[in-house]
């Protein structure tokens, strides 16, 4: 039998296709900008491109001419990594007691994790500082881990807690009848279920802490530059075009990896 769909359906799924293809568009097409500007053969940052050309992919690349861009991207790659590796660890632990604990203390401990998210980042990018500099430390890749670890075991958590949702309770219950001790249920019948929670956290962890302005630009010195701030500074004192070739690598990169973390754990269910 045939449905025919009233007037205020019709308008209702066409409302709601439009939003969500202008936040589509609003989404990519800066994105799509940004990769025609970096294959520009002109000399300054333009769109339309006057012509196509790899030459600021080949000077990104120059250890000469980009050695300072090459310094900050390894900078900013241990951070990431490090934050990302403790992030998972930290936030897998967390998951699992706030999985154990529901109550007030649950609940408070939960709001807490999450506040980098609610609170401005720049606030908390100052208030890292002021603890730093009480401290009497100097900026350093550990203060910035550090920092950056704060910002980003919310996502561990939350991808943690999502593949605890689909545990059967009843698996640790027979586990624990048949004489499994906690670590071997644990390892057995958990750690299956949240590993894939705990990758997708921590390739998010890692994004994250890549992309991150307001940590990075408080808690960074000469030494220690982080590829973000590095970009920025290069946007406002010469429109390098090696900007816009080192976004089109992030762009590629983070793609790629994107589309295998969605094949291997299935990121879109996790997040």
């Amino acid at each position: 039998m045939r449905t025919t769909r009233s007037f205020a359906d019709v308008s209702y799924y066409a409302v709601i296709g439009a939003i969500g293809g202008l936040a589509i568009a609003i989404l990519v097409v800066p994105v799509l900008v940004v990769l025609a500007i970096s294959l520009t053969s002109a000399a300054s940052l333009k769109f339309p491109p006057t012509g196509l050309s790899f030459r600021w992919y080949e000077a990104l690349f120059d250890p000469v001419q980009s050695g300072h861009i090459h310094s900050a991207a390894l900078n900013s790659l241990q951070v990431a990594g490090s934050a990302a590796g403790l992030a998972m660890l930290i936030g897998t632990l967390a998951a699992l007691w706030l999985d154990r604990h529901r109550g007030a203390a649950g609940r408070a401990l939960d709001t807490a994790f999450m506040s980098p998210l609610v609170l401005p980042m720049l606030s908390f990018g100052l208030a890292a500082l002021i603890i730093v500099t009480m401290l009497r430390q100097r900026p350093s890749l550990t203060w910035l881990t550090a920092g950056h670890l704060v910002v980003v075991i919310p996502f561990v958590i939350r991808t943690v807690s999502a593949s605890l949702s689909q545990l059967d309770r009843a698996l640790i219950d027979s586990s624990a009848s048949l004489g499994a001790s906690s670590f071997y249920t644990f390892r057995r019948v958990v750690l299956p279920v949240i590993a894939p929670g705990m990758a997708a956290g921590a390739f998010l962890a890692f994004v994250a802490s890549m992309d991150n302005v307001p940590i990075s630009l408080f808690l960074s010195n000469a030494r220690t530059d982080m590829l973000p701030i590095r970009l920025w500074g290069m946007m406002e004192s010469s429109l390098d075009v090696r900007v816009a070739a080192a976004s089109g690598v992030l762009i590629v990169v983070t793609s790629v990896l994107l589309v295998v973390m969605n094949r291997l754990v299935g990121l879109n269910r996790r997040v």
